[in-house]
């Protein structure tokens, strides 16, 4: 027989990091929990209960502290630590999980960068000097913990709670007192300065419309100068080529007059080779 221990994370707020912070919680529930006591004699087992017997402590061998680097233009800047808006522009992610004897347990690697040897070595030394300095809070945290329980006192979620350390973002609801509303309005607009001028009736442009305050002359549909100069030139090259469309219809329609009516037409079909011969009388009307 052996004990079956479930953590369970519950997520109260994210500004970032949750990688980090979800592993200290983790390795500090598990280093903060006690199990019941238990004697095994023969195939008798008996589990004691926290009056007869201290609950004892998980037997953890090390403490295991995951350190985020966030990398930004390929690599070139690393950032320790990002936070939510941090990661929503970072280029990649890499996450180590180090011991205190700088011991690597695993590395973890995400986005769309590629890093290098030195890049992560350089990582690896940053998380040796995070470690030691999160794992030592820890058993501060621990040790603080046990003193104050020894004597009777209140921490961790007991001291918290009344403190609204853990429901700070929680707003209790508060009755709005209506009472006098409107006597406090018109206090405060008989004390405020009237406005310049006041139109007893609005200016009704087209049905259905009004205006309020002045206003300023619509520039709406106004060219810049860069504008009009474009336009100017678009308009005299339209102008040129409605010349020459005109010109070149001049030639032709003198062309056709100088051609006689009597003559056959022969067209050539350069694909195929065939030549057809459409006398006068086989012309459309407006061809001939």
């Amino acid at each position: 027989q052996v004990w079956q221990i479930r953590l369970d994370m519950h997520l109260l707020n994210h500004d970032g990091n949750i990688t980090d912070a979800a592993s200290i919680a983790g390795i500090v529930a598990l280093c903060h929990f006690r199990r019941p006591d238990v004697s095994v004699q023969g195939e008798e087992v008996t589990v004691y209960t926290p009056e007869e017997r201290d609950p004892v402590p998980l037997s953890i061998h090390h403490m295991p502290i995951c350190v985020s680097f966030a990398f930004f233009h390929q690599g070139t800047y690393l950032l320790v630590d990002p936070t939510e808006r941090e990661e929503r522009v970072m280029d990649g992610l890499l996450v180590i999980a180090m011991n205190k004897h700088h011991e690597i347990c695993t590395i973890q690697s995400s986005g769309v960068v590629m890093l290098l040897q030195d890049q992560i070595l350089r990582c690896s030394k940053i998380t040796a000097v995070k470690v030691a300095e999160i794992t030592e809070l820890i058993q501060k945290a621990l040790e603080n913990d046990q003193k104050a329980r020894k004597e009777g006192g209140k921490f961790g979620f007991a001291e918290s709670i009344p403190n609204q350390r853990i429901t700070a973002f929680k707003m209790e609801s508060a009755a709005v007192d209506t009472n006098d509303v409107e006597e406090q309005a018109g206090e405060i607009i008989a004390k405020a300065d009237p406005p310049s001028e006041v139109f007893a009736n609005p200016v009704l442009h087209t049905p259905g419309t009004a205006q309020i305050g002045e206003g300023i002359e619509s520039s709406w549909g106004d060219l810049e100068e860069s504008e009009k100069e474009e336009a100017a030139e678009e308009e005299g090259e339209s102008e040129a080529a409605a010349f020459e469309c005109d010109k070149v219809e001049t030639e032709d329609a003198s062309t056709l007059k100088e051609t006689k009516s009597d003559d056959p037409i022969v067209l050539s079909d350069s694909e195929e080779e065939e030549v057809v011969i459409l006398q006068p009388q086989e012309l459309p009307r407006k061809t001939r």
